[in-house]
């Protein structure tokens, strides 16, 4: 018996193998029916949730200690953006002097474009 042929193709790969991730991205999926229409409902004016929409739509990403340490939770905030409609992303991140990883919280660029187009071009 003759032991098999274990050489690789090239695979074609010329970039470098130790780039940083980045975890934020969001994957293309090919979509069989069209995205739903966008139409959140903006929060009452002069609340926290309000503020953190202000700052989310700014581009800013947060995270509680970036939001203020004399609030209560933000999010609580941001789960109530999201039961409005606002499709805030999150992902867990490491931050100094914390042991265990902490939400941070973004809206992407699509929904920061649609939000400004329902306002007239005025956020």
């Amino acid at each position: 018996m003759t032991k098999p042929d274990r050489r690789q193709a090239e695979s074609g790969f010329e970039g470098a193998a130790n780039l940083p991730r980045d975890d934020t991205r969001e994957p293309y999926q090919f979509e069989l029916l069209p995205p739903p229409v966008f139409a959140p409902a903006w929060p009452e004016h002069d609340t926290l949730p309000a503020e953190a929409l202000a700052r989310l739509l700014t581009g800013e990403r947060l995270t509680q200690p970036a939001f203020g340490t004399n609030r209560w939770r933000l999010a609580a905030y941001i789960k109530e953006l999201k039961y409005l409609g606002w499709p805030v992303k999150a992902a867990p991140i490491h931050f100094p002097g914390c042991s265990r990883p902490i939400a941070e919280y973004w809206l992407n660029t699509d929904a920061i474009t649609a939000a400004r187009a329902m306002l007239g071009g005025a956020a």
